[in-house]
């Protein structure tokens, strides 16, 4: 969904990035919203401070940018994703993973038959 101003609105699940007050970078999921208050509690997965991975932090939701869904074209892009799925427990998004990784184990069988 966009604002009104052609930008993505921010919903619980998606993926964005962002800046700490300290300046360091973060990306990470929106674990909750408030769009009333304009606070997302994001849990980062990634940042330049090692020591707040896995931490969910407050941020007001001017200080993130939406991110794209990656649109996953090889085997490679898929292992990544499913190491993030693990990172973050989301046994959904890695049950998913893991059957277009079985799809295209298949396919390469087959092929290679």
């Amino acid at each position: 969904m966009l604002n009104k101003n052609n930008v993505p609105m921010l919903e619980t699940g998606d993926w964005v990035k962002g800046n700490l007050l300290s300046g360091e970078l973060i990306i990470g999921f929106i674990e909750s919203l408030s769009n009333i208050e304009g606070v997302a509690k994001v849990t980062i997965v990634t940042s330049d401070n090692k020591e707040i991975n896995g931490r969910t932090v407050a941020f007001l939701t001017s200080q993130l940018k939406h991110l794209p869904a990656a649109n996953v074209n090889n085997k490679e892009q898929i292992l990544f994703q499913i190491d993030l799925a693990l990172a973050t427990g989301d046994e959904e998004w890695f049950n998913e993973l893991s059957a277009k990784l079985h799809s295209i184990n298949q396919l390469v069988k087959e092929v290679n038959a």
